[in-house]
């Protein structure tokens, strides 16, 4: 019999040797570390909603805690249906359930897409932190596009078209995420139907990552898939707006010309996950039903939101560094370049060692740009402003009347960790 004797690292597939831990969940992991060793530790790393489940999607858990049966691999259908109306309530859309995926989280799903069709992967930069990692993992050629701090961290129309132009036949997958994770930004109209026009001319397949439309600061979001429905598959989840992320509930929307990518998917769905948790998928329907709570919630959360990451811009620009406004989600993607040369006397040589010489010295986590596909030698960070208690902000807003305006001293009554944060980042700034 023949004998294998390769040392255990050498029998990892090709594809996954050296794929650290995902960025997020390794500064999550980090900073917990550092709590339990005693140091104050401002958590603006791990992007998770600071928002509390709204309570009737708690409830509809606990009615259906009994549910234990295997549901269909496409998901249970009064879910699936609840999507689809969701979706074509908010966008003039006219998908069926049968249009429909449920799968155990959104991130599942693409990882799922990038398995089944053979196609490059075409990813603006900067952008979440899993979108290569999976494309690297399952073989796929990744091509970064480029964006400016000038146009917010967007894609613009002119560069897709010239990655597109080059091989006009090649197969695509474009991921659009907005508002966006890692800078909170977002596409105007004009642009996505830009967009949508290129995406069309070469055939690529769009993938509109919409898990935090609902928190557009204005609840004004707007999916590419009105202009491109018959190229998009528009993903979407409990994780970001309804608060809960460790429930693992994702859906892909597909339009009827997709449905053979949909099989492909499902197909493999039933080899791998079989299905989703019956009870969170009984819980979801509710979500996605939303009603009056659930929009007095999001309207809360979107204020709060606004305010903040409003203030925190204002702060941190007032000391000289650069960041495009943000509109939505939680997140901002600030450029600290004006700071570089004192940066380097200093031995700060890219966005890592920047980050890990601010957590030292203030307890302020946050993210590398690198970690979002930027040049590392770029001084450029990521900032989740979640590090507050979301459930007794939103109580002290939920039953009062909501005019467009926090009430006097609220931030720093109940954003208290995120605003001492940037207090001390721009305190270690000006002593750089």
């Amino acid at each position: 019999m023949r004998k294998h004797n390769l040392p255990p690292e050498k029998q990892l597939n090709l594809n996954v040797r050296g794929i650290p831990v995902s960025a997020t969940l390794a500064i999550n992991e980090l900073s917990a570390k550092l709590k339990r060793e005693g140091r104050t530790v401002f958590r603006l790393g791990l992007g998770q909603s600071p928002f509390p489940v709204p309570e009737p999607v708690v409830e509809s858990l606990r009615e259906n805690a009994f549910q234990k049966d295997y549901l269909q691999v496409m998901g249970l259908p009064e879910l699936r249906e609840a999507v689809a109306r969701y979706h074509n309530l908010k966008e003039g859309l006219e998908h069926k359930a049968d249009d429909v995926l449920i799968g155990p989280g959104s991130k599942e799903l693409m990882f799922l897409l990038q398995f089944v069709y053979y196609g490059d992967l075409v990813i603006p930069t900067p952008s979440w932190v899993s979108y290569a990692p999976q494309a690297h993992i399952i073989g796929r050629h990744v091509r970064w596009a480029g964006t400016t701090i000038e146009n917010g961290w967007r894609l613009m129309p002119e560069e897709l078209d010239a990655i597109c132009r080059d091989d006009p036949s090649r197969p695509r997958i474009l991921i659009l995420n907005y508002p966006s994770n890692p800078a909170g930004t977002t596409y105007k109209t004009d642009e996505l139907k830009e967009l949508a026009r290129i995406a069309r001319k070469y055939r690529v397949i769009l993938l509109s990552d919409e898990i935090y439309g609902e928190l557009h600061f204005r609840g004004q979001h707007v999916s590419i898939s009105r202009f491109y429905p018959e190229g998009t598959i528009i993903s979407s989840g409990l994780s970001k707006w309804c608060g809960a992320g460790g429930w693992r509930l994702g859906t892909f929307t597909f339009p009827e010309s997709l449905r053979w990518l949909r099989d492909g998917m499902a197909a493999v769905a039933s080899e791998t996950f079989t299905s989703t948790s019956a009870p969170i998928q009984y819980a979801a329907v509710t979500a996605f039903n939303k009603g009056d709570y659930i929009n007095r919630y999001l309207n809360a959360s979107r204020l709060i939101l606004r305010t903040l990451t409003k203030t925190v811009t204002r702060q941190l620009s007032a000391r000289g560094v650069r960041i495009p406004v943000p509109e939505g989600a939680f997140y901002i993607f600030p450029s600290f370049d004006a700071f570089a040369e004192r940066f380097k006397a200093k031995g700060i040589k890219n966005s890592l060692q920047f980050t890990n010489q601010l957590l030292k010295d203030t307890g302020v986590a946050i993210l590398p740009g690198m970690s979002f596909g930027r040049n590392p030698e770029e001084f450029t960070a990521r900032l989740a402003l979640v590090d507050f208690d979301g459930s007794a902000a939103l109580q002290a807003l939920l039953h009062e009347e909501i005019n467009g305006l926090l009430p006097e001293g609220f931030l720093l009554k109940y954003c208290t960790n995120v605003m001492l944060a940037v207090e001390k980042m721009g305190e270690w700034l000006e002593s750089s």
